[in-house]
């Protein structure tokens, strides 16, 4: 089967993917040319960040946030958004869950690109540094009912005070235009208005002293 050409003017190449966006097909180059200029749009055009920013970048080896460490560092070379970048791993204590991960965090190629190549400095907190226990020994002590809940509330803490402890002003995670989408179907089907309004925002926390925000959010694949 012949495969389509790369809808993108002035390239010749094959199409390898059809974009979800527009199901536009496109060569990788264009492709990644394409993911990384959207980000960009919505960087500049909300405002994202101010020059000489401290920003935790959520790392926890999983494909989104490695995607967001990769084209933050890109971006932030290229455009000069003068920031000053940071990867921030949480360690769980999850007998063989996070052990891989945290691996991944360190030696991937992507990461270890960000961390040696581009000088990017990881800071890898644990739950047993933060709070005394592993997750694990939670669970040994108050059972296996509702543990993503506790571990979810741990994480986002941990996420918080790892971003202070390294000076961060701001935390960026991998959540993209799938995770957004994925939100408001859960809010409207809980009917939760409240977060219904806010569950899309591109920044959140902005009353506190650490703002999260989610510079991939109008982004997919």
């Amino acid at each position: 089967m012949t495969r389509p050409q790369c809808s993108s003017e002035a390239c010749t190449s094959n199409a390898v993917v059809k974009r979800a966006l527009d199901d536009v097909p496109l060569c990788a180059p264009c492709f990644i040319e394409g993911f990384e200029q959207k980000v960009h749009e919505t960087i500049t055009s909300t405002n994202l960040f101010r020059r000489g920013e401290r920003i935790a970048i959520g790392a926890s080896g999983g494909k989104d946030s490695t995607v967001l460490a990769y084209v933050m560092r890109t971006l932030n070379e290229r455009y000069d958004y003068g920031l000053d970048l940071v990867l921030l791993s949480i360690d769980e204590g999850i007998k063989g869950y996070r052990d891989d991960s945290l691996k991944i965090v360190m030696l991937s190629q992507a990461v270890e690109r960000n961390r040696i190549e581009y000088c990017l400095p990881l800071t890898v907190l644990s739950y047993k540094d933060l709070y005394g226990w592993t997750m694990d020994e939670i669970v040994a002590k108050i059972g296996k009912k509702n543990n993503c809940t506790f571990c979810g509330v741990f994480r986002r803490q941990a996420l918080d005070r790892g971003a202070y402890k390294i000076g961060a002003t701001k935390l960026v995670t991998g959540h993209n235009a799938d995770d957004m989408a994925e939100t408001v179907l859960m809010n409207v089907l809980r009917g939760d208005i409240a977060r219904l309004q806010r569950c899309t925002n591109i920044v959140t926390g902005e009353e506190g002293d650490l703002p999260r925000a989610k510079p991939l959010k109008g982004a997919n694949a």
